[in-house]
């Protein structure tokens, strides 16, 4: 059974307390937060103000993704305003060993994100040193949009990876993700889905999150 993981990108932040209670109420595992610079990715999300009120009523791990120039500048900041999961993309990383470990001291649990155009191999001198994968299933910066269809051999090709090295990292699938594609998602290997649009925009987010939790 894979761990479901709304992101509040998507919520209604006119009530972002709300949301966040309606998520502790749920059967999601996680919130899932993405943060945006403007300069990674072209869209700005929010910063420390905004995860530290998620934190303040969240009774869930917070999942924080990264899409951000120099993640590395910001990891204590990001521990100190209630990341459980901080995740940084390979691509915004040269040295990204480093920034893993500087995580890891900083108490929290330390994930890579890659991009669709990114190749598997460019993990393997690193997987065993992660502990969450997220696999990007749309370009990043914006919510709401479709899935690529070419991350499921992908998938394929990082769950291999997993398993033949040893590693202990979870396979998180991040956009596009709905009751479509679930199953099919968590055959090929997936632990971790993040939904946003899929959650926020149905009728009762409550059900649509226990609907995927029981794929």
């Amino acid at each position: 059974m894979a761990l479901i993981a709304p992101s509040i990108l998507s919520a209604d932040f006119s009530k972002l307390r709300e949301e966040v209670e309606m998520i502790n109420s749920s059967n999601a595992d996680w919130f899932h937060v993405d943060v945006m610079d403007g300069v990674f990715v072209p869209n700005i999300s929010f910063g420390f103000p905004v995860i530290k009120q998620v934190k303040k009523y969240a009774k869930k791990p917070l999942d924080v993704h990264l899409m951000i120039v120099q993640p590395e500048r910001y990891v204590q900041e990001f521990k100190d305003a209630g990341a459980d999961i901080l995740t940084v993309h390979l691509e915004a990383s040269p040295h990204l060993d480093r920034t893993l470990q500087l995580i890891k001291a900083a108490g929290m649990q330390a994930g890579v994100a890659i991009n669709p155009h990114t190749a598997i191999n460019q993990l393997e001198d690193i997987i065993t040193d992660i502990d969450l994968v997220c696999l990007m299933s749309v370009n990043p910066g914006f919510g709401g949009q479709k899935f690529i269809p070419g991350t499921f051999s992908k998938l394929e090709k990082l769950r291999k990876l997993i398993d033949s090295t040893g590693s202990k990292a979870r396979i998180e699938i991040d956009g596009g993700v709905g009751s479509g594609n679930a199953a099919e998602l968590i055959k090929a290997g997936a632990d971790v889905l993040v939904a946003g649009n899929f959650v926020f925009s149905s009728a009762n987010p409550v059900e649509t999150i226990a609907l995927l939790k029981k794929i």
